[in-house]
């Protein structure tokens, strides 16, 4: 699904430089549940950003669904992340004047779906997260776990073949994080969805297939 061969990335400013991925080799294979570990600062979010194709790699090459990613524009980068991607974030991330169904459409709006369909794929994918009934509320009429479930329906909308979840436990107590959890492994096994998640929790890493650990930007294991 995803490749990545000697990746690195390097921040740098007038004063110091940062290696935040140092020489990253992982291959990915479609249907796999994925967590990737590792203290504060170690290049988790900055391993998926460059998986997500939201920020470029210094070095090495890039393979999605084997298509090399390298050289490619921001409009091909764009297109792919539309269609391939699904993304899923510690803080939710949903538009708050925008009651729970349209947040659940809006990516739909970028593949020029017509509004018929994009309601019916959005109501489709409420109920899937026991939603549905909430379609016409608003992000702050909801708990923590709702507005998380809400956010993964708005990722999975446009069925992307690879979800990228960034700590999507981290804002929630234990029982909404299970739900979450509970969520996601059903959109593994019963879907085929790939999916990388980053967190810190070992109760939640321990229920996904294997785990990638992440040093000073290095993988470890």
């Amino acid at each position: 699904m995803i490749e990545l061969e000697n990746i690195s990335k390097l921040y740098r400013t007038k004063t110091i430089e940062t290696l935040a991925l140092d020489s990253i080799n992982l291959k990915i294979q479609k249907g796999e549940f994925l967590s990737v570990m590792g203290p504060s600062g170690c290049g988790k979010s900055t391993l998926l950003n460059v998986m997500g194709l939201l920020d470029n790699p210094t070095g090495g090459r890039l393979f999605l669904d084997g298509t090399p990613i390298n050289g490619k524009s921001d409009k091909s980068l764009a297109m792919m992340r539309n269609h391939k991607l699904g993304f899923v974030f510690q803080n939710f991330h949903l538009i708050p004047s925008l009651n729970v169904l349209d947040n659940v459409e809006l990516p739909l709006l970028y593949r020029n779906m017509p509004a018929k369909k994009r309601k019916m794929r959005a109501q489709e994918v409420l109920e899937q997260v026991g939603l549905k009934h909430r379609s016409g509320h608003f992000p702050s009429e909801l708990s923590g776990g709702q507005c998380q479930r809400v956010a993964v329906a708005r990722a999975i909308a446009g069925k992307p073949e690879l979800l990228l979840a960034d700590e999507p436990t981290g804002n929630l107590d234990s029982k909404m994080g299970e739900e979450v959890m509970l969520l996601l492994r059903s959109l593994n096994s019963e879907l085929g969805t790939t999916i990388v998640m980053v967190t810190h929790d070992r109760s939640l890493s321990s229920q996904t297939g294997r785990i990638v650990h992440l040093f000073d930007g290095r993988q470890v294991n």
